[in-house]
């Protein structure tokens, strides 16, 4: 009901009192399924964008505002094995992501260890890595991903560590994802680097449906 009272009422309302009211109405539509993130996104422009284009400040407000308003949070367990030299407690990782779902791009922060056996000593397995993913190609329920990540690994010699992964995703709905993925984690400190390849299955859960596009679309006969 406020969404189509903002409408009747919009052209009587100061305009940043008009734009909070309709950001947060699209907003909160959207979380509840209301309308779709397609539909929310056209009504997004036509209301909002093309009217305060005059107003630069203010629109690049709007645009910033966007990326909470048209994305997907999601929470992701990603356990997995490196092909490291030792127990399969040395070789298991695991990781907690946290991020949000723009169509095609997702970025997460990722916090995990880069080992689970006993550590003699400080702990250097605790590292936090920020996750940035691309959909490349969609058929169906399966999807091709891309991962490239950077991170830090507290108290190790090699602290930093880069990513390179790639995964075939399926989605069991529109809120549970499963990931399988293999990739190379890079790690380098002041006097020594080292490589490592990794396979693993994550579980992704979105908080409200997803409906994640591809960057690149099968072609229809």
């Amino acid at each position: 009901m406020g969404f189509y009272f903002t409408l009747m009422f919009s052209k009587y309302m100061p305009a940043y009192f008009d734009l909070c009211i309709l950001l947060i109405d699209i907003s909160l539509l959207q979380n509840c399924g209301f309308f779709s993130l397609k539909r929310g996104k056209e009504a997004y422009l036509r209301l909002i964008i093309y009217p305060y284009m005059k107003y630069p400040l203010l629109l690049v407000v709007i645009l910033v505002f966007s990326f909470t308003c048209f994305s997907q949070t999601y929470i992701s367990l990603a356990p997995s094995l490196s092909n490291n030299a030792g127990t399969f407690g040395e070789k298991a990782n695991f990781a907690f992501e946290v991020g949000r779902q723009w169509d095609v791009f997702s970025m997460g922060i990722d916090y995990g260890r880069t080992t689970m056996g006993k550590m003699k000593g400080k702990d250097t397995a605790n590292y936090l890595e920020l996750r940035p993913n691309l959909n490349i190609f969609q058929q169906g329920r399966f999807t091709n991903t891309f991962t490239a990540g950077i991170g830090y690994i507290f108290n190790a010699e090699q602290s930093l560590m880069t990513e390179l992964t790639s995964g075939i995703e399926y989605a069991c709905n529109d809120k549970i994802h499963v990931n399988v993925y293999f990739g190379q984690y890079y790690y380098s400190g002041r006097y020594a680097a080292s490589t490592e390849t990794f396979f693993g299955v994550s579980v992704m859960w979105y908080f409200a449906p997803s409906h994640a596009l591809p960057l690149i679309s099968p072609s229809k006969k």
